[in-house]
């Protein structure tokens, strides 16, 4: 496994190759999709760190207190794409060309209506601040049912 930061680093460098800016919400989402694809295309997580169910979304704290500087601005750190194995490389890439169009206000909507999210929040209210985990296991069996179509 990788951590969050290393796959954050790889999408920071991806998109600035190509002329892209990621604000700290899309880039949770961005990561949280890597993972959570990860999960149902490899039956194993690809980051060690847990994601929190906060009211924007899945978050990582670690990446979270990295970048709650830029606050809703693009991160313009200047990071270089870490050294990832091969196949790591390819699904990430393969997940910023499926998610990296969408803005991070549409990818929170989206996490907004997943099982995942949802059930880490549990009770709490839609603006309720929120640290509960979300569930690796919920994760890889919703979007493997996503992903067969049920």
């Amino acid at each position: 496994m990788i951590t969050a930061n290393q796959v954050a680093d790889f999408f920071l460098a991806f998109a600035k190759e190509h002329g892209d800016f990621i604000s700290q919400l899309k880039l949770q989402k961005m990561v949280y999709y890597a993972d959570a694809w990860f999960l149902v295309n490899n039956d194993t997580a690809l980051i060690e760190d847990n994601f929190e169910a906060w009211v924007h979304g899945p978050v990582v704290r670690s990446l979270y207190n990295r970048f709650k500087g830029y606050r809703w601005n693009p991160i313009l750190d200047d990071v270089n794409s870490p050294e990832l194995d091969a196949n790591v490389i390819e699904h990430l890439t393969e997940i910023y060309s499926v998610f990296g169009g969408y803005s991070g206000f549409e990818l929170e909507q989206m996490t907004h209506n997943e099982e995942p999210w949802l059930e880490a929040r549990g009770e709490c209210a839609p603006d309720e601040a929120c640290e509960n985990i979300i569930n690796k296991e919920t994760m890889r069996t919703f979007y493997t049912s996503v992903a067969e179509g049920a």
